[in-house]
């Protein structure tokens, strides 16, 4: 028996919902947003400079300046979710609806890679996790080897290939059956959720 197995459920779920052809649950949204920066910096072998709202969740800046890029902010009213400039990565920690995926731009180069958020504030408020929507049969393998302290799912330790240094940001079994659950009742349209009352985060040195 499998003791992930509900991952693997919940994370069909969410492509069936999403529109997403491979979703990568993880154990929050800032951790699908490092995630999702860091790949962009491996595959293109070069840093950014992320443009976000100055006025969004402090964990953003952390996640972009951890995943080894630099931060610079805009003024910009956003409801639901914004993207992370010039990378085709979307913050929708705010916004979960049925054909979430199919809602973000696909006129780059590359697929949008969407992060959204578990929390128990959020639409689907499961107490913890989030996820990783995308369209990238290369980048999956990679994002699940990341999660996973750089192992191969399904390998025993003595007999994997160690490439890459990872983290250890899997989401629960016990959080992701919770969100099947939930999400099998979740409405097909959901708006997206009210700002919190954000501070500046131009005007805080340690993020810029």
């Amino acid at each position: 028996m499998n003791p992930y197995q509900p991952v693997a459920d919940f994370e069909a779920a969410l492509c069936e919902y999403t529109g997403a052809s491979y979703a990568v649950a993880v154990s929050s949204c800032t951790a699908a947003l490092k995630l999702a920066c860091q790949w962009r910096k491996f595959k293109d072998n070069a840093w950014y400079q992320v443009s976000i709202p100055k006025f969004t969740y402090c964990s953003v800046p952390q996640a972009i300046i951890s995943a080894g890029h630099r931060v610079e902010y805009r003024d910009e009213n956003w409801i639901g979710a914004y993207q992370l400039e010039p990378l085709n990565v979307w913050d929708s920690a705010r916004w979960f609806t049925s054909g979430l995926y199919c809602q973000f731009d696909v006129s780059h180069n590359d697929d949008p890679i969407v992060c959204v958020s578990f929390h128990a504030s959020k639409t689907l408020g499961i107490g913890y996790g989030g996820a990783i929507l995308h369209a990238d049969e290369e980048a999956d393998v990679w994002f699940r080897k990341m999660r996973f302290h750089g192992r191969t799912e399904g390998v025993a330790p003595n007999m994997d290939k160690f490439d890459m240094i990872g983290d250890d940001c899997r989401l629960h079994p016990m959080f992701a059956a919770l969100g099947l659950q939930k999400l099998h009742s979740l409405p097909k349209k959901n708006d997206p959720l009210p700002n919190d009352p954000y501070p500046d985060l131009s005007k805080i040195k340690i993020f810029t």
